[in-house]
């Protein structure tokens, strides 16, 4: 359907991670009149103008099927914001693109946050293949970590996470290290004999370097069958995880206050006993006030939320919104069942 111009202001919401792109046009009253989904938003692997230019197609798709040339306001949480001056050089990539009369840019875990309350307010640690953690308050205060690896003090993520799982399993087999079972189920998952014949394909290219990200399940099954090493390094996750939460709520001044903790992404939604128990049970300890949730909705529902937030839609709008892309899933669940 389209709008004609005495109709409601609409908001042009773009969740963009690594892997895949959505998009929604939603209506300041909080109606939903085309979403579309694309590729990943990579901009340090391609540059921005290349990255710009595959976001436009799944941008068109809905801007048309919606019926609009543009909308009053963009509102994108995007992978690879970083740092405020990467949110700024990207606001201003997308508003010469002329898909809205104003721009605003976020990194893509305040999608998270967003999607999980019914305010602008909480903290939410997003794990998928990185690790990162914002929190905001509705005076538009927030807390955020530079989050672009170890040089800035991250740990954990499923790329880290198969990395860690690769080399206690390379030191156990070699001798270097103590015994894992690692050792083998890493190397069996590419149905390969042994750590050195998984250490040469990687090297070699014979398993490709995006696959790595498939051991991290691994890991996780390998923990849940009892597994010393993997164990502690699923306990590590909670551990940060815990930190990351406990000093954004402490940074906003809400340690002492009822607060929603959201976790989102493919590690933390995931349903994997043992860290979920240890993230609970860690912040029940230093962060007691906290409610931790884990977010079920998509990320583009935060954008869109944020964009209605900008333009002063109210409660029904969002309510209505929220209802488009929560229909027929839970608003929070505590520890799901367990899968790998």
């Amino acid at each position: 359907m389209g709008l004609t111009a005495t109709d409601t202001a609409s908001v042009l919401a773009i969740d963009a991670g690594n892997s895949k792109t959505d998009v929604a046009v939603v209506t300041t009253s909080g109606e939903v009149l085309a979403t579309a989904r694309g590729g990943g938003f990579r901009p340090p692997a391609v540059g921005v103008g290349p990255a710009m230019d595959a976001l436009a197609e799944p941008v068109g798709r809905a801007l048309a099927d919606a019926g609009l040339p543009a909308v009053s306001h963009v509102s994108a949480c995007l992978a690879n914001a970083d740092l405020p001056v990467e949110e700024e050089q990207l606001a201003t990539a997308l508003h010469a693109r002329a898909w809205g009369g104003s721009v605003e840019v976020r990194n893509d875990t305040f999608a998270i946050l967003r999607a999980g309350v019914a305010e602008p307010r909480g903290v939410a640690v997003v794990c998928g293949a990185g690790i990162n953690c914002v929190g905001m308050r509705p005076d538009g205060r927030t807390a955020r970590f530079p989050a672009i690896g170890r040089i800035s003090g991250d740990w954990g993520g499923g790329w880290g996470l198969a990395e860690e799982a690769l080399w206690h399993a390379a030191r156990a087999e070699d001798g270097r290290g103590g015994p894992t079972a690692l050792a083998g189920t890493l190397p069996a998952h590419f149905g390969l004999p042994s750590m050195y014949a998984l250490i040469e394909a990687l090297h070699l290219g014979h398993v490709e370097h995006d696959r790595r990200h498939e051991l991290t399940p691994v890991l996780f099954a390998t923990a849940a069958a009892g597994d010393p090493v993997a164990r502690s390094l699923v306990d590590r996750l909670a551990a940060e995880v815990a930190t990351m939460a406990t000093v954004a709520l402490t940074r906003l001044e809400l340690l002492a206050e009822e607060t929603p903790v959201l976790l989102g992404g493919s590690v933390l939604t995931a349903g994997h006993a043992r860290l979920d128990d240890g993230v609970r049970e860690l912040l029940a300890a230093r962060a007691p006030k906290a409610d931790v949730r884990v977010v079920t909705a998509g990320p583009v529902l935060g954008a869109a939320l944020l964009g209605l937030d900008r333009l002063g839609a109210g409660a029904a709008a969002q309510a209505r919104a929220r209802a488009h892309w929560e229909t027929g899933l839970p608003r929070a669940r505590g520890r799901q069942q367990a899968t790998t």
